[in-house]
């Protein structure tokens, strides 16, 4: 699936129902707390929306294990051999199970305890998020490598490439181009999954907002602008990853004219 570009109407739909909620109803709203002409309004979007780079520096380095891990678990997904195929889908299916929010919990409580091993916050859910996300990282290399062409592979074996080599400079360049899509979902999945490493302590963009609702006791409103700095982070990826995505397209058509994509 393609990312496709988001008109502002979209974006405003989407605060509607904030809006209309603000305006009715009996409750007495406080947007003082968020009110960017007051100071301490200032001094409170400004703790808030310093949790984006810590939300955008733990997605991205989770992501980027979680893409590696997911490579390495897809080639046994496509071999004929049927006991690394087991070892595919055992991992798949056992890692995907898992809950989110009990691996980052099993393992930022549990590594200390069964191997000894005290992770940092940031570690501990990087780690958690990685391993969580593999097996769809997994699922995804493993569909786009499998999409190549057999005419593909016959040629770079009739060039006397090795598997290894096959795959590193004939298949996986094409295949890549064809994951971009789904892997910005899983990018966008990541950012959002994310905000769970927040029970453990980790001062993300939902970590502050709760801080802040214990000490200005205003939760509607901060979360509200919570789900806010989350639709904006969220518009802009999506928009970046349309760019890379329009990119890759516009490469391929230069590189083969013929093409119809």
């Amino acid at each position: 699936m393609s990312f496709n570009k988001i008109p502002s109407k979209s974006f405003l739909i989407l605060l509607l129902p904030i809006i209309l909620a603000s305006c009715g109803g009996d409750y007495t709203w406080g947007w003082h707390v968020i009110d960017p002409t007051k100071s301490s309004g200032q001094s409170n979007i400004e703790f808030l929306i310093g949790g984006f780079q810590n939300t955008l520096s733990i997605s991205l380095v989770a992501l980027s294990i979680s893409v590696s891990i997911g490579l390495l678990v897809s080639i046994p997904g496509i071999s004929n051999n049927k006991y690394l195929k087991a070892f595919n889908v055992t991992y798949v299916t056992i890692i995907r199970s898992i809950p989110v929010l009990v691996m980052i919990l099993w393992i930022y409580y549990g590594l200390p305890i069964v191997l000894d091993l005290n992770l940092s916050i940031f570690a501990s859910g990087v780690l958690a998020l990685a391993i969580c996300d593999s097996p769809f990282q997994a699922e995804i290399f493993r569909a786009g490598i499998q999409s190549i062409e057999k005419g593909q592979h016959e040629a770079a074996e009739s060039m006397g490439l090795k598997y290894f080599q096959k795959m590193r400079f004939i298949i996986l360049p094409q295949a890549i181009r064809r994951i971009i899509p789904p892997l910005g979902n899983q990018f966008v999945y990541m950012l959002k999954m994310s905000s769970l490493i927040s029970v453990v302590g980790y001062s993300d963009l939902t970590r502050r907002a709760s801080e802040l609702v214990v000490t200005e006791y205003r939760p509607l409103e901060i979360y509200s602008f919570l789900i806010l700095e989350y639709l904006a982070l969220i518009f802009v990826v999506t928009y970046l990853i349309q760019k890379i995505e329009n990119r890759l397209k516009a490469n391929e058509k230069i590189q083969n004219p013929s093409s119809k994509l």
